[in-house]
């Protein structure tokens, strides 16, 4: 049996209440939130928060999820009826949901006209996104929009038949203006510093480029919140698969897997009607950004030197990096002693302990190549934010420039055991070409070399001489010593 509507009561049945199933109405949804970049983050975080919402009653905020690259999710949910399944996983025992919030998916390189009617629909309240660091088309460097990048100089030149998800916000935006409607709030929920703000820079310079007038519209009448979003999500594996179908009775093309932490930190500023998130335990605040420099800078940043210091040793999983006392040490000391300093939120070595009880998590099999993607978006936000301000203050920076060294290894393609792995990442060539143009070279000269790529280090970093020296320095060292030994005397 495939999940499906039809069978939602039969699976409450026979699972006898271990799973719970959308007990409302789905066919009152209404379509209040338009989300971009339907993937298994946002199945597994924002959609189970709305979810709740529907539960309680409210049902205003069905959800339109829209892909923006590929049909794979599209072809998985629709012959489900858009339900999916949702196994949180401790460790010890499984917990799980079936999801409903979804009443409508499109994929928007099929049908562009289709994602802009949803959105301008007057029922259509809230914008999100999940669309990754690189979807929003930005320079990483400076976080200026990037006006020659493929999808954004195709959406300034066909406006109708956006690509890119600023051009589809942008077109969206012009469209309610002229009908008299009001705009929709755009809500990020991607791992960006002041996510929102952000989104709203960029929108208001595509908006510039067309329409002045929309701008100061946009400007004057639009809302930005900025969020902090934190759920670890692996992928999703044929066992998992087959272990969810065992549960429910009923297949399940792509369940989500996750832990059973979730935290959302939304600023409480809206254009319009919101749902009661924080009945499922969201936070409304002013400003959410000392929680979102802590979760970039910690979580994720900790993440990344698992995911490149992991892997180049030759492990796979989160839970396997963090079980090595070598990694565990570095990771601990370089958030305890180089990046919490910078932060300024509270109860920070209690949020440390927090995230190092769900690295452990071993039920998760949370891939460390996952993680490692696009790391040139990532790494300006998650490790290079603090090594400028430490470098401002002129405090230690030793063991993010092993991480950047790492990262730098790991970009040779090959782990400490022999083993090949591509490199995910949009600027995969000339990095990979950089790397293996200064293989055999002085490390400062291979440092050196990485660091003119303006995109991820920007101007200053360069500059900073005994900075690149450290990064060349730990370098030389795995090359020559391998990870663990390094990071050994490091740590030491």
């Amino acid at each position: 049996m495939r999940l499906s509507n039809a069978a939602l009561a039969s699976l409450a049945t026979r699972a006898a209440g271990e799973v719970v199933v959308p007990a409302y109405d789905r066919a009152s949804l209404a379509p209040g939130i338009v989300h971009l970049g339907l993937g298994a983050f946002h199945r597994a975080h924002q959609a189970v928060y709305t979810e709740h919402a529907l539960r309680a009653g409210d049902h205003r905020w069905g959800i339109v999820g829209v892909s923006l690259r590929r049909a794979d999710t599209s072809e998985a949910l629709t012959p489900q009826d858009l339900l999916y399944a949702l196994d949180v996983r401790d460790g010890a025992a499984d917990s799980f949901q079936v999801i409903g919030a979804l009443v409508a998916l499109l994929v928007a390189p099929q049908s562009p006209a289709a994602v802009l009617d949803a959105m301008t629909d007057p029922r259509c309240h809230i914008v999100s996104l999940t669309i990754t660091e690189k979807g929003y088309c930005r320079n990483p460097g400076n976080g200026a929009l990037q006006f020659d990048h493929p999808d954004i100089a195709h959406d300034l030149r066909e406006a109708a038949a956006p690509r890119s998800a600023i051009g589809f916000v942008v077109r969206a935006l012009a469209l309610r203006r002229a009908a008299g409607l009001g705009p929709f709030t755009v809500l990020s929920c991607d791992n960006l510093p002041s996510n929102g703000d952000t989104m709203r820079a960029l929108t208001l310079a595509f908006a510039r480029q067309t329409d002045a007038v929309l701008a100061d519209w946009i400007a004057q009448e639009g809302a930005f919140p900025n969020t902090m979003v934190d759920r670890i999500v692996p992928l999703t594996t044929d066992a998992d698969r087959a272990r969810v179908a065992k549960q429910l009775g009923a297949d399940d093309a792509w369940p989500v897997m996750t832990e059973p932490f979730s935290q959302w930190v939304i600023e409480d500023r809206f254009a319009g009607p919101r749902p009661a998130w924080e009945g499922a335990g969201a936070m409304l605040v002013r400003d959410a950004r000392p929680y979102e420099q802590a979760k970039l800078r910690m979580l994720n940043g900790a993440h990344s030197a698992l995911a490149y210091l992991g892997s180049v040793i030759g492990y796979g999983t989160v839970d396997q990096a963090i079980g090595a006392p070598a990694v565990l040490n570095f990771v601990e000391s370089m958030l305890r002693d180089e990046v919490e300093p910078t932060l300024s939120r509270p109860a920070l070595a209690s949020y440390r302990a927090e995230l190092f009880a769900r690295f452990r998590n071993t039920a998760l099999d949370h891939r460390l190549q996952q993680i490692a993607t696009d790391g040139s978006q990532k790494l300006p936000q998650r490790w290079l934010e603090s090594v400028r301000a430490n470098l401002k203050r002129g405090a230690p920076t030793e063991r993010l420039a092993f991480a950047l060294a790492g990262w730098i290894a790991y970009l040779g393609g090959q782990d400490e055991t022999g083993r090949n792995y591509a490199i995910a990442d949009p600027l995969a060539d000339t990095l990979t070409e950089a790397v293996r143009a200064t293989l055999h070279a002085d490390a400062v000269d291979a440092v050196r070399t990485l660091f003119e790529i303006e995109s991820i280090f920007g101007c200053d970093l360069r500059a900073h001489t005994r900075f690149v020296s450290q990064v060349a320095r730990h370098l030389e060292a795995i090359r020559k010593q391998g990870v663990v030994k390094a990071m050994g005397a490091l740590v030491a």
